[in-house]
Order: structure tokens, then C-alpha cells, then sequence
């Protein structure tokens, strides 16, 4: 990003427009979370799902599919009621305020809600956008080095670092004012994603042959030969 015209160096073709930058206040308004542990958890079923700060830094990545998403349920009702105003929706953020390590800031911007009643948990920070955004661009941005450089000042803490929403409010948001602009960069960024998965996906597939194969051609249990020998070996 040019410090000059606030612009990258490299934009897609047809937009030419100065980017805007904003205090990260004027962007986004922070939303409830709640505080319940793995273990006020349930895999099975509930009354709401939740979003734990744990798979925000693990599991999930820039734009979280909650529709072909597992996530965790609450049972509490009292819980559910008093965050009504919180229900998560498309196009919020969900920021992990707590890591072991620098990955603190880490976040995913929520995708395909559909009619789910979805909240945010233990050790996160919810925002949501005052304006509209293409979908995925938020999500992308903040997790960019771009921006998170600018987190790591802000970190408090040696052996759990943590963020506060007081420090955050203090960083900058920096965007093309063109929704087609950010839905451009977004979908190039959620394209290189899908190769990445596709090629991981070919990558398990090659370690589990990998793995099958060091059984078969190596003898095994005590046999003196293994069970599968090349052409022209006896």
C-alpha cells in the first residue's frame, strides 16, 4: 500500500480509484460475546452454535462457510436470550483476542448463515461492518499482513498474548471504495483457496498410499517376505 495515494501496487484492471482509510471504529461496531469453555460445549445439538476462539486460530479461515461448517452447540437458554441482540450475521467478523503467539488478531469473516442462530465465544471479538462490504473482503483484509503487522505493536503478554478491543479501535481500515473492486480481490484470494484445498486434498490422498504402501511392500508381524513384490523379484 502507497503511503502517498493510499492505493497497492498492483490493482485489477479498471479500477483507479484513491482507496478510503478509516479508524477501525468508524468501520465497525463491536458486538457480545460470551464466555463458555469447551466443556459448556456440545458437538450434538443445541439451541444456538458458537464460534470458539480456538478454531477462529486453528481451524477456520478468512471466510467462514457456516453452512458446511461444524460448529458447536449451547444449551443455555439464558445465554441465547441475553445475546439476542448479538446474533451473528453475513458479513460480521469474528476476531480471536488471545494466542500463544503472534497469530492473536486472527479472524473470520462469517459466510452462508442461512437461518442459523449463531454466536460468538469465549476469547473473540465480534464486529460488525457500519457499511456494506463485498463478502469476504474484510476477512482477508484483516488477516493480511498488511494489517496485522499493525496488531503486533498493540500485543500484551508473553506466554498467552492477548489484544484488547480498546487497542484495536485505535488501527486503521484501509478499502477500495468500489464494491466491485472488493468482491474482485476477494474471489482472486478465495480462488487461490480452493487450489490450495484441492491440492491438500491430493496431498492426504498421497500420504494414506504412502502409508498403505510402506505396509505392503515391507514384511510385516515377523513374515520374512512382504506381500507385494515387484515384477521379476523372488
Amino acid at each position: 500500500m502507497s503511503n502517498n495515494n493510499k492505493t497497492p501496487a498492483i490493482r485489477f484492471k479498471g479500477f483507479t480509484d484513491t482507496w478510503e482509510q478509516r479508524g477501525f471504529s468508524s468501520v465497525f461496531e463491536i458486538l457480545q460475546n460470551n464466555t463458555l469453555s469447551r466443556a459448556d460445549l456440545c458437538d450434538e445439538s443445541g439451541l444456538a452454535q458458537n464460534i470458539h476462539y480456538g478454531d477462529v486460530l486453528i481451524k477456520y479461515g478468512e471466510v467462514l462457510d457456516v453452512g458446511n461448517e461444524p460448529l458447536a452447540y449451547i444449551n443455555s437458554d439464558k445465554i441465547v436470550t441475553a445475546m439476542k441482540n448479538s446474533y451473528l450475521q453475513n458479513g460480521d467478523v469474528i476476531i480471536a483476542d488471545t494466542a500463544e503467539d503472534a497469530t492473536v488478531g486472527k479472524c473470520s469473516e462469517i459466510a452462508n448463515l442461512g437461518d442459523k442462530t449463531v454466536l460468538s465465544g469465549l476469547h473473540t471479538i465480534p464486529v460488525r461492518p457500519k457499511e456494506e462490504y463485498a463478502s469476504g473482503y474484510l476477512g482477508y483484509y484483516l488477516n493480511s499482513n498488511s494489517y496485522h503487522d499493525t496488531l503486533i505493536p498493540l500485543m500484551q503478554g508473553t506466554k498467552v498474548t492477548s489484544i484488547s478491543k480498546s487497542a484495536l479501535q485505535g488501527t486503521s481500515i484501509s478499502y477500495p471504495k468500489s464494491l466491485d473492486e472488493q468482491a474482485e480481490i476477494s474471489a482472486y484470494f478465495q480462488n487461490l483457496d480452493n487450489l490450495i484445498t484441492l491440492h491438500q486434498r491430493k496431498c492426504d490422498k498421497l500420504i494414506q498410499f504412502i502409508a498403505a504402501m510402506l505396509k505392503k511392500l515391507f514384511p510385516q508381524n515377523g513374515a520374512y517376505k512382504p506381500e507385494l513384490r515387484f515384477k521379476g523379484f523372488t
